[in-house]
């Protein structure tokens, strides 16, 4: 089954986006090069780009485009989490309703306005829509 290799981001200030991640995930450099930095939690690598050129970004987006729709996190402590998130420049979003199995899901925006959440189960193999 094919599984989840990388999320690109694109973003302003490549360091500061790393930097972020580093400290507030514990994500680890695994490359870099003139147009980003390779980043991995040991399984799915995060690739924080920003392009110089159009020719670069290779689509109609171009240089300038910053960012994805979201991104998930899977955490074992939620307020932890979400207090290093906020005491590393992160915003709190929204806060979905907790499920019936008590799953909770947080969302915040990293100091780029990239939304991510965090959960404290996967549900990756349940029904989109549906974390019951």
């Amino acid at each position: 089954m094919p599984k989840l290799r990388h999320i690109a981001v694109t973003v302003p200030d490549l360091e500061e986006a790393a930097r972020f991640y580093e400290t507030t995930f514990g994500m680890t450099r695994a490359s870099q090069s003139d147009i980003g930095i390779l980043l991995s939690d040991g399984v799915v690598s995060l690739a924080i780009l920003k392009f110089q050129t159009d020719e670069q970004a290779g689509d109609e987006r171009g240089k300038d485009f910053h960012g994805l729709h979201h991104m998930g996190f899977v955490v074992e402590d939620l307020e932890a989490m979400e207090q290093s998130i906020e005491d590393n420049g992160g915003r709190y979003h929204m806060r979905l309703p907790n499920t019936p199995d008590g799953a909770s899901e947080i969302k915040f925006r990293d100091p780029n306005g990239v939304v991510f959440d965090i959960v404290t189960t996967q549900y990756a193999d349940k029904a989109w829509g549906s974390r019951s």
